[in-house]
C-alpha cells in the first residue's frame, strides 16, 4: 500500500510538472515576422488590445530592426491608446517620435499624443456623476495635448491630422484660458489682488481671442478697485466697455 500511494505521489508531481512546462511553453516562439504583425494587427482589429499589445512588443523585441520594427512601434502606441491606457500610450508615441523623428508617419505619433492628453480626463460616466466644471481639472495634460497639436500642424500643415488637430487646438486654448480664469477667481476671492492682476494680464495676452478675455478685464478692474488703483481700474474698466458694452463687471465694477 506503501509503494502504492508512493507511486501515485510521484505520478502526480510527473503530471504537476508536465502541466507547469505546457503553460511556460510560449505559442508564438516559431513565429515569423510577417505572423508576430499580422496576427497583433488582426487582435487590434477585433479589439483584444491585450494581445495586440503583446505580440507587437514580442515582435520588437525578436526582430529589432526593419519596417516590421518601425510599425510595430507605432501600432502599439494606438493599442495602448485604444485600450484605455493613455500614459503608456504617450510613452511609445514620444519614443517613436525620438527615435523615427524623420518618418513618414512621425505626424501620426504627434496625432496620437495630441488625442492620448486630450483623452486622459474623466470617462462619460465620471462626468455625468459628477458636478466639477472640467475647466477647474489640473490642465497640465491639456497643455501637452496641445503643444502636441500645435507641433503637428507647424511642422506637418498638409497632414491628414493637421485640420482635426487645429479644431482641438481651438478647443483647448479656450480651456486653458477658462483654467487661468478660475485661478485668477481663486485669488481674488482670497484677497490675493496683484496674484489676480498677474494672472488675468497673462490671459489677456496669451489668450487674446478667447471668451475668457471678459473675465479677465473684469476680474482685473475689481482687483485694482480692491487695491485703491483708481486709474488703473478706469482704465481697465474702459477697455471692457469698449469690447463688452453688456458685461455683468461694469455694472459690479460701478456698483
Amino acid at each position: 500500500m506503501a509503494i502504492i500511494t508512493r507511486f501515485s505521489l510521484f505520478l502526480s508531481l510527473l503530471l504537476l510538472l508536465a502541466g507547469c512546462a505546457g503553460l511556460d511553453k510560449d505559442p508564438t516562439k516559431d513565429w515569423s515576422v510577417e505572423r508576430l504583425y499580422t496576427e497583433a494587427k488582426t487582435a487590434l482589429k477585433e479589439g483584444n488590445y491585450t494581445t495586440a499589445i503583446k505580440h507587437f512588443e514580442t515582435l520588437e523585441a525578436r526582430y529589432p530592426y526593419g519596417p516590421y520594427a518601425e510599425q510595430a512601434q507605432l501600432e502599439v502606441a494606438y493599442a495602448y491608446y485604444k485600450d484605455q491606457e493613455m500614459a503608456s500610450a504617450i510613452a511609445a508615441a514620444d519614443r517613436f517620435i525620438r527615435m523615427h523623428p524623420t518618418h513618414a508617419h512621425v505626424d501620426y505619433a504627434y496625432y496620437l499624443k495630441g488625442l492620448a492628453n486630450f483623452n486622459d480626463q474623466p470617462n462619460a460616466l465620471e462626468r455625468l456623476f459628477t458636478d466639477q466644471d472640467q475647466s477647474l481639472r489640473d490642465p497640465r495634460g491639456m497643455r501637452d495635448a496641445y503643444d502636441a497639436f500645435r507641433e503637428l500642424v507647424e511642422r506637418f500643415p498638409n497632414s491628414r491630422y493637421a485640420d482635426d488637430g487645429r479644431n482641438r487646438m481651438v478647443y483647448l486654448v479656450n480651456f486653458l484660458a477658462k483654467s487661468e480664469i478660475n485661478v485668477a477667481r481663486f485669488y481674488y476671492g482670497r484677497r490675493a489682488y496683484v496674484a489676480t492682476v498677474n494672472r488675468t494680464k497673462y490671459v489677456i495676452e496669451r489668450y487674446q481671442r478667447t471668451p475668457s478675455v471678459e473675465d479677465a478685464l473684469g476680474l482685473q478692474a475689481l482687483a485694482y478697485q480692491k487695491m485703491g488703483m483708481d486709474g488703473l481700474m478706469t482704465d481697465t474698466l474702459r477697455v471692457l466697455e469698449k469690447n463688452f458694452p453688456n458685461s455683468r463687471y461694469i455694472k459690479e465694477v460701478n456698483g
